[in-house]
């Protein structure tokens, strides 16, 4: 028996559990994970953003790029992704056995996004049931689904997003929309869909906001038998009570990113599950340094506190003396035309003396301290850069046109490529970015992990039907 009579949805053909694994980037879901979700009977995601591939032998093809340019790298990048993603699709496809289903999911911000996404469903047709998508607005989603006839489930958060998505490009594809997505952009890990408009430090209840997408889902003429999935800080079911069978929501699934990575068949290195089982509230943290410019989760480890006090070494200045910007800045700059004021002088002064003797200018007519060696990896980072990313705010690139923002490249942020390779495959826990949902905290409570327990994906998803 499923928790308060939970009961399958029909899905590309065949009755599934309305539970989504959550596709996470950068192989941190692979075709085990995704594969065994599928085969316990809900909807597998594999992620296709950079997915790994393999030689003949099994092993993990290392993704090296060793092109010149920009543009060429890129070009490597786009290769990798597709053959990465195709090879988890079909891996992901034998383990599910024919239960369940398997979704991909892309990032409409990652570099080459569409590329990716045609090249990757051309070469699975029949295999793949849908495609998840968000990281801003994916409007070309719904004509590229109706290409290769796969289900589309958009990701938003908030109804004002859907609306927009709908009027422009979905209602021409309605009949493959499949699921709307609602991932609460203050609980969700990843990368989150706060608008300006939304306050990162006063989170709002998600109920009147999915409420709400279903009264404009409604409103737009959309089936009552579309989902609406609940993603973000989804653990308990029984948490989630008055949301199952209530006529005001309608049809709900819930996605879980989070708790599959604590799983047998997780691919994450054991290291970052040993993490996760430590974590406290209020040790995921809301915050604004990924190169996309989105706002994302990430747990509050030393490679984010540093990111921290790397802003926190940052004062402003002006190329001629204005206002309160008296004084010239003489350290860690070449040149006199930074104005500043007497205060953040001595401020500067003060860290050059504590080692950080290096300012960086940023986009935001300010300047930044770091160490000289701090200095030299920021730097070589940015030349490296093989354009992961459609806009890239610390290295300046953007996949069309000129390649380039046009913008100062941002030594507040890092290379999210580099970080999210290294550790998902054996990297320092501590010293890379450690994506995870702001419900972590119940790894460390949940009886179900007492004794250091590792459930298989299979036992997570009975758990999970139970309710708890």
């Amino acid at each position: 028996m499923s928790f308060k009579g939970l009961k399958p949805i029909s899905y590309g053909g065949r009755e599934v559990w309305p539970l989504i694994e959550g596709g996470k980037g950068v192989s941190a879901t692979n075709h085990a994970s995704s594969g065994a979700w599928a085969a316990a009977g809900g909807i597998g995601t594999v992620s296709a953003v950079n997915a790994d591939s393999y030689d003949a032998e099994g092993k993990i093809i290392p993704q090296v790029y060793d092109q010149l340019t920009r543009k060429e790298r890129h070009e490597q990048l786009i290769k990798y992704a597709i053959d990465g993603a195709t090879a988890q699709v079909k891996k992901a496809y034998d383990i599910a056995g024919g239960n369940g289903a398997i979704n991909i999911n892309v990032l409409w911000e990652m570099g080459g996004a569409q590329a990716v996404l045609e090249g990757v469903l051309e070469r699975t047709r029949g295999l793949v049931t849908g495609v998840t998508c968000g990281a801003g607005m994916p409007y070309k989603l719904a004509e590229i689904a109706a290409r290769f006839d796969v289900n589309y489930l958009p990701i938003i958060s908030s109804a004002r997003a859907f609306r927009a998505l709908w009027k422009r490009s979905y209602h021409k594809v309605s009949h493959l929309m499949a699921a709307v997505v609602y991932e609460d952009p203050w609980l969700a890990g990843g990368h989150n869909g706060l608008s300006n408009a939304e306050d990162p430090e006063k989170p709002e209840d998600p109920y009147p906001r999915v409420a709400a997408l279903r009264a404009t889902m409604r409103k737009e003429g959309v089936s009552e038998d579309v989902p609406i999935v609940m993603a973000g800080g989804v653990w308990y079911l029984r948490d989630w009570e008055d949301w199952i069978d209530n006529p005001e929501l309608g049809q709900i699934a819930f996605q879980y990113g989070t708790r599959p990575l604590l799983t047998q068949e997780s691919p994450i290195p054991q290291g970052w599950k040993d993490m996760l089982r430590n974590l406290d509230e209020g040790d995921v943290l809301l915050h604004r340094f990924s190169p996309t410019g989105f706002y994302s989760s990430a747990v509050r480890n030393p490679f984010l506190r540093n990111l921290e006090a790397r802003s926190e070494r940052q004062i402003p200045y002006s190329k001629v003396e204005a206002g309160e910007h008296t004084v010239q800045l003489d350290v860690g700059v070449k040149g006199k035309n930074f104005w500043v004021t007497p205060k953040d002088r001595e401020r500067a002064r003060a860290w050059v003396a504590e080692g950080y003797t290096d300012a960086l200018k940023t986009p935001d007519d300010t300047v930044i301290f770091v160490s000289a060696e701090e200095r030299a990896e920021i730097r070589k980072d940015q030349a490296d850069c093989m354009g992961c990313l459609s806009h890239c705010g610390f290295s300046s690139w953007k996949d069309h046109d000129d390649y380039t923002t046009g913008r100062l490249a941002d030594p507040r942020s890092f290379c999210i490529q580099k970080t999210l390779q290294d550790i998902a495959h054996g990297g320092d826990v501590n010293q890379n970015l450690a994506f995870a949902g702001h419900a972590a905290f119940n790894f460390k409570t949940d009886p179900f992990y007492s004794n250091n327990f590792t459930p298989t994906v299979k036992q997570l998803v009975d758990r999970i039907l139970t309710g708890d």
